[in-house]
């Protein structure tokens, strides 16, 4: 198949369609559905087996992870309080210092801090900072992490309110807390660092155990239903774990103690990944376009994410999704493919001479308004069918006009980004040892 580049009218549409005199409501974003038996049962029978075995992998060790938590306390004693929610959980958890630093008293607190918040499956929740007490026996592996926006009908809406994100890869967690562990481990080559090796390798497998099928990974494992049971690229999960893997695999440096077996299952769970990243690419009347944020895991179409994300392509994620391709070695020719149609996708719908101006203090709030010379700049989403930005809201409602959209909305979300500059910059240099084909 040849691919060619995007007309460049689609990029002057998204411009004219951001400023348009008359714009309105387009649509209202759908939940996206749960992994279920019901659907695996609808699938082709040959992929029945190994989605009920999956399914039911996650439903027990759903179990697992809530009898070990209750088991910790005796009969009628009150659970401790959950851990504090807060901001900026990774950055206590900092991966850039110096080798020796990870030997220190400091970072040590914060590696056992990891292990005693680990689940019984393996993974960890989000947005702790793990710098402060360990946990107490029957304390709740996971903060509340439930918006204070939730209304009747959200899609974030947790099933149990007391059981929301416990292991997931949302907000980078679980791989920040297994580099983490990495580290401080290798400084501690002796029996000082058993618990913590052990406490990664549960982290590892715990990985394989959540992976799909078809080599993506949910943004909550055991399963929580609705978006969350999607393939995520959101906050890189899916390459993240599967970058994470590969360095297991390698068993080089800090990855040096993990075993041949595990080793082996990482390298090829992550090819599965790289298998599911080129099959979900976006093909629209015969071309491959990008990414959406989130995709079914069962019929791999895009799907919508919490109220104001909507089933639609995504640019950031997808620019994150090239830059990772990019960086594979040898790569085949359907990878290839893919990347020169992402990267011509991505310049095609760049918007100049407009500006998304403003900020929370700013009287009106952010707004998009008209600077020439101004760019490039990309919408968050656009609509695969006509390659033009959308924009949601809280209520739902989908919108051609970000300038539409509620103070709060428009305040609160990250509409426009400059992330497709940045895998455009790689991309000229990795199309000269990867020419298109002709």
């Amino acid at each position: 198949m040849i691919f060619r580049p995007i007309p460049a009218a689609l990029a002057l549409s998204a411009v004219l369609l951001c400023s348009v005199a008359q714009a309105s409501v387009i649509g209202t974003n759908t939940s996206a559905q749960a992994i279920s038996a019901a659907r695996i049962d609808a699938l082709p029978a040959k992929d029945r087996d190994v989605w009920k075995a999956y399914l039911a992998r996650s439903e027990k060790q759903n179990l697992a992870d809530r009898a070990a938590l209750a088991a910790e306390l005796k009969p009628g004693q009150p659970a401790p309080p959950p851990p504090a929610e807060g901001p900026g959980g990774p950055k206590a958890m900092p991966l850039d210092r110096d080798a020796a630093w990870y030997a220190t008293p400091e970072a040590r607190h914060v590696a056992d801090v990891i292990v005693s918040f680990q689940t019984p499956a393996g993974g960890w929740s989000k947005n702790q900072p793990r710098t402060g007490a360990l946990r107490q026996p029957g304390q709740p592996y996971a903060p509340d992490n439930v918006s204070k926006y939730l209304a009747t009908g959200d899609f974030d809406a947790p099933h149990d309110s007391h059981w929301n994100y416990v292991g997931t890869l949302d907000n980078d967690a679980t791989i920040t807390e297994l580099r983490f562990l990495a580290r401080v481990a290798g400084q501690a080559p002796g029996k000082e660092g058993d618990a913590w090796r052990a406490s990664f390798l549960r982290g590892a497998r715990y990985l394989l155990a959540a992976q799909f099928p078809n080599g993506g990974w949910p943004q909550v494992w055991p399963l929580e239903g609705g978006y969350h049971d999607a393939i995520t690229y959101n906050d890189d999960a899916v390459t993240e774990a599967a970058s994470l893997l590969t360095d297991v695999s390698k068993g080089q440096g800090d990855y040096a103690f993990a075993p041949a077996d595990l080793r082996k299952q990482a390298g090829a769970a992550a090819e599965r990944a790289v298998t599911c990243v080129l099959a979900t690419q976006v093909v629209v009347n015969g071309k491959r376009t990008i990414w959406a944020q989130q995709h079914d895991a069962l019929t791999l179409k895009p799907v919508a994410g919490r109220n104001f994300e909507p089933a639609e392509l995504s640019t950031e994620e997808s620019a994150d999704l090239l830059v990772y391709l990019m960086s594979l070695p040898n790569p085949s020719p359907t990878l290839v493919k893919a990347v020169h149609a992402g990267a011509d996708y991505l310049a095609a719908t760049a918007i100049h001479d407009q500006a998304w101006t403003g900020d929370r203090t700013t009287e009106g709030g952010r707004r998009l308004v008209p600077k020439p010379g101004a760019g490039p700049i990309w919408a968050r989403y656009y609509m695969a069918a006509t390659n033009t930005p959308i924009f949601g809201d809280r209520d739902k409602t989908i919108h051609d006009d970000v300038n539409e959209l509620s103070l709060e909305r428009r305040n609160g979300y990250a509409w426009f980004n400059t992330n497709p500059k940045k895998a455009l910059d790689v991309y000229a240099v990795w199309k000269k040892a990867h020419p298109a084909a002709s």
